[in-house]
């Protein structure tokens, strides 16, 4: 026999629709935005490592002075490899940026054609992507590079470069300023003599490593550098597992997922507490009903299953359409994160288990868990106190006493306050998350513009050369460092720090070194939490060995982790022969350096190529947090205060028939709502900023480098008014409500 209560449900939902379509709404924008993401996660982390077999990835590159004769490529290759030609030319482009051109490959590092046709005729160029989409070009754009133009016929990705670094040793990629191309090997032949023609080779392993980001992949690489460095002079020497451009991309696909995943569970537990607060509501309205029902043979557990109901399948309609625009519409926004940022070869949409147990059964369990809990509790009562309205486990106390001198328009308000302690509970606690999501989408800009201030201020010298092999210069000035590289190990993550050697009195480094001692960067200091007098212990990047350093002192350096110390102390600690340096600091411009030597110049540009690509690649996101900031506002602020309204209405029905009109009466519990609200979002400012604090550095404790989490007060004022603002909405769509309650209410449900 059908259970009547299940009749009720419809009816509930019906009469209960505008909760229920703002839970609704706002379950279905999360939950479409995590599945989206997580999808797109999935499928483009799968593309990327099917990459390296679809498009037969290199090994690792070197490059040579000269093209090889025949005899050498045997010898070469007598060290268990098959090497393949990669030669490339860097040629001058539009604003100033450069393009890395490339003949057609077919056998290693095969390219990926994303849109249009590969060339066909010398005039034609097929190009990277990001690379047009950073300088506004389309396919059949006319382009000049080298002093030659040429046709865009086609838009590809090239899978060794999948982020876009013109050098190794550079801090960050740039989509701007530098990008790869193709063009016919005719025209790439036409001009094959110049300092922008670069003989670089790819080699496979003929007895390749199981994993190519392994130890084992770098030893076989130094094994393979050995063998190569008796055959020829190396101008550079990148295995894949050190390759920034192939790695990087890998690295970085997958770390934002821990971060939405946790943004989506702590909003449902807040929807979870709405929908108790609410269904608590509800059950003290039909406590009547309950009473009746308990009394005729329905158990506890068939009317707490009854509650949950409703909830419930809001919630599964909604992770079910979420799901559905995941996979299609948010899919591609999301992806848009990653193809923003990286220049990755088409992928394929691939069914996430993951994404559906994350975003359905998951909060599914939290929402039922929570539900449960309460319900359980609310609903433990006797069926003979639910008849009789006496919803209270213990003896009802006196009200607290107010002083009669306090007038009575106060005093009422004051009694609305203390009535509804756990429901504007709930509203600071929605409040505070609601402001931890919307000054994270504002203090993204501002955290960016602080790292430029900060990193141009701090630059060590206004050039940074480092070459591939010792040479001199006679450039005015010009002071000489040494430059390596560790890392520091945390678990199973790590991350590369710099080390510098710096000369005695230096003219450029502004410090001066105790003895046995290092400073470390005020980036590195700050993330790991150092201070003077502390040891850190730093590794090879590929070995066993350990480095302790004590610190003696922090150097104002925002933009990376780096070790400095006396370049005597870095020679005896690397065991590098005496007098060795890696490149030089100079206010001017060397050029009696051979370019081919030099392996790259930092400069502020380069420095700040950073926080450039975060705002290209992040921009989305943060307007994502944006939007759900304000959700959580509507959705707390109206819901809670809708229930303080519903559970008031008998006492705002006799408001009515004392005589007060509704403006008075919205007064009394509209303003006492509207006191709370504004002081919740003041009150949980300081709260918001520590957590904030925490979360930001949680979060970059998983990636590579630093950004000092820094809040403007502006967030905090921008955050406080656009709250008030989405409250004030809120409160008109409420006092119509209080203006619907009618007389009669008060006759309504009498003890």
């Amino acid at each position: 026999m059908r259970n009547p209560l299940h009749s009720r449900i419809p009816r509930e939902i019906r009469r209960e629709s505008g909760k229920y379509i703002v839970i609704f709404l706002f379950m279905l924008a999360i939950i479409s935005v995590t599945s989206g993401f997580l999808i797109a996660d999935a499928s483009l982390k799968k593309a990327y490592d099917d990459s390296f077999e679809e498009y037969c990835i290199e090994d690792g590159n070197f490059e040579i002075e000269e093209p090889a004769d025949e005899e050498l490529l045997a010898e070469i290759e007598a060290g268990g490899v098959k090497l393949y030609k990669n030669f490339y030319k860097d040629v001058p482009s539009v604003g100033g940026s450069k393009i890395r051109l490339f003949k057609p490959r077919e056998e290693v590092n095969r390219i990926c054609l994303l849109e249009g046709d590969m060339p066909e005729n010398d005039s034609d160029i097929a190009l990277d992507r990001l690379y047009m989409k950073s300088n506004s070009l389309s396919l059949g754009d006319e382009i000049k590079a080298a002093g030659r133009e040429y046709r865009i016929t086609g838009i590809v990705a090239l899978p060794d470069y999948s982020a876009l670094y013109e050098s190794n040793t550079d801090f960050m990629f740039d989509t701007e300023l530098f990008g790869v191309g193709v063009v016919t090997a005719k025209c790439f032949d036409e001009d094959s003599s110049g300092e922008d023609l670069h003989y670089s080779y790819s080699w496979k392993y003929n007895e390749p490593p199981a994993e190519i980001f392994s130890s084992e992949a770098a030893e076989m690489s130094e094994q393979f550098m050995k063998h190569l460095s008796g055959k020829c002079e190396l101008m550079n020497f990148i295995p894949t597992c050190r390759n920034s451009a192939i790695k990087f991309s890998g690295d970085d696909i997958g770390q934002d997922r821990i971060m939405f995943i946790a943004m989506l569970y702590m909003l449902i537990v807040i929807i979870a507490f709405v929908f108790a607060v609410t269904t608590t509501n509800t059950i003290a309205s039909e406590a009547n009903v309950i009473g009746t029902l308990r009394a005729s043979g329905y158990t506890k557990h068939e009317l707490i299953r009854h509650y949950m109901a409703a909830p419930l399948i809001v919630l599964l309609i909604a992770s079910v359409i979420g799901n559905i625009l995941g996979y299609t519409v948010m899919k591609e926004y999301m992806a848009e994160m990653y193809l923003g940022s990286y220049s990755l070869v088409s992928y394929k949409t691939v069914w996430n288990a993951d994404a559906f147990i994350d975003t359905t059964v998951i909060p599914f369990i939290i929402l039922a868990a929570i539900n449960y809990a309460i319900l359980a509790s609310k609903l433990s009562l006797s069926p003979l106190k639910f008849l009789r309205r006496d919803l209270k486990r213990h003896q009802r106390k006196k009200a607290f006493k107010l002083n009669t001198k306090i007038p009575i328009m106060i005093r009422y308000r004051l009694r609305v306050l203390f009535q509804n302690i756990p429901g504007y509970i709930m509203i600071f606690v929605g409040l505070f998350f609601a402001s931890v999501v919307m000054i994270f989408s504002m203090l993204f800009a501002p955290l960016l513009d602080n790292f430029d201030k900060n990193t141009e201020k701090s630059m060590i010298a206004p050039h940074q050369y480092i070459l591939k092999a010792p040479m001199e210069t006679s450039v005015k000035g010009a002071e000489k460092f040494a430059a390596g590289g560790l890392k520091i190990v945390r678990g199973d993550f790590s991350e590369s720090v710099s080390v510098y050697g710096i000369v005695p009195e230096s003219s450029y480094y502004k410090s001066s070194f105790s003895e046995g001692r290092v400073d470390v960067s005020s980036a590195y200091a700050d993330k790991y939490r150092l201070h003077k007098g502390d040891t850190i212990t730093l590794h090879e990047e590929f070995g066993d060995k350990e480095y302790e350093f004590k610190i003696g002192g922090i150097y104002d350096y925002p933009s990376t982790l780096v070790v400095f110390m006396d370049i005597g102390e870095y020679n005896k600690t690397f065991e590098l022969p005496e007098g060795s340096f890696s490149g030089y600091f100079s206010n001017e411009e060397i050029t009696d350096i051979d370019k081919k030597f030099i392996a790259t110049e930092i400069t502020k540009e380069d420095l700040t190529k950073t926080s450039r690509q975060l705002r290209r690649s992040m921009g989305n996101l943060m307007s994502v947090f944006a939007v759900l900031g304000v959700g959580v506002i509507i959705l707390v602020v109206y819901l809670l205060s809708k229930v303080m309204i519903e559970k008031n209405t008998q006492s705002i029905s006799i408001a009515k028939i004392l005589g007060y009109n509704s403006a008075e009466i919205s007064g009394l519990y509209l303003r006492t709502t509207t006191i709370v609200t504004i002081a919740s979002m003041i009150l949980c400012m300081p709260v918001t900023g520590m957590a904030l604090d925490a979360i930001w550095r949680a979060i970059m404790m998983e990636y590579s480098g630093w950004l000092a989490p820094v809040i403007p007060f502006s967030a905090y004022v921008k955050t406080i008014l656009l709250g008030v603002a989405t409250y004030v909405v809120t409160a008109l769509i409420l006092r119509h409500k209080i203006n619907k309650v009618p007389m009669e209410e008060a006759l309504k449900n009498t003890e």
